[in-house]
């Protein structure tokens, strides 16, 4: 019954993809195949040396760090990722940490995290927007590698405007300081995936990093739903 009362919803209701607006087919779930095709997927991997690795050199002594697609000004990820974080579509999260966290299970890659952490929101933000736009994205990637996954070690202390706009200078600091460690948690993991959603110059990962730190012993990765490539 349900499954019929869903194939009533998508015809009266049809379900569009968030790339180009055309319908979805059965099978289909947030993107049409045509848009997944065209989703620029970086090369990155937990091996090599990459872009984002070396976004952090010489700043915070971060393990490995990759992200799982391009991001630029006018494309088609830039398009989806205004749908989750602006649009209440917080299902494409999911969709990509799905993605993503399959890439990351087949390979084999990451099999040593413990548990995954999503980089948080401002408390005023998270109630305003009602979630977190990269939490979904980061629990389905901790389910795909095998890890735990907590949202409750890290707390944004200063409520920030976006960034997307804003110069490397000036998102420094702004990010400077602006995330905190909750002592009062039981840390008892050494190996972290920090997880964001956009890396452009890497000071917010930079903050929430420097942050996790403080627990001795504590080994830190990172992966972003995106990044803006260089120049």
């Amino acid at each position: 019954m349900a499954k019929i009362i869903n194939e009533i919803n998508n015809i009266l209701l049809p379900r569009a993809c968030f790339g180009c607006n055309a319908q979805l087919f059965r099978g289909e779930h947030v993107l049409c195949a045509v848009c997944r095709h065209d989703v620029p997927l970086t090369d990155h991997n937990y091996l090599e040396e990459n872009a984002v690795d070396r976004i952090f050199y010489g700043r915070i002594p971060i393990k490995k760090a990759a992200s799982f697609v391009y991001f630029s000004k006018n494309g088609l990820v830039k398009n989806v990722l205004h749908w989750l974080k602006y649009k209440n579509q917080e299902q494409i999260g999911g969709f990509f940490g799905d993605w993503c966290g399959s890439f990351l299970k087949e390979s084999g890659q990451l099999k040593d995290i413990e548990v995954v952490v999503p980089v948080p929101l401002h408390p005023k933000k998270l109630k305003k927007r009602d979630y977190n736009q990269v939490a979904l994205f980061a629990r389905h990637v901790a389910q795909h590698i095998g890890a735990d996954y907590c949202d409750n070690w890290l707390i944004k202390t200063k409520n920030t405007k976006t960034q997307t706009k804003k110069g490397r200078q000036t998102r420094w600091e702004t990010s400077k300081d602006a995330f905190a460690l909750d002592f009062s948690k039981n840390i008892s993991y050494t190996r972290v995936l920090l997880v964001d959603d956009v890396i452009t110059t890497g000071a917010t990962i930079e903050s929430c990093a420097q942050a996790l730190l403080q627990v001795k012993g504590l080994e830190v990765s990172v992966l972003s739903m995106a990044v803006v490539p260089e120049g």
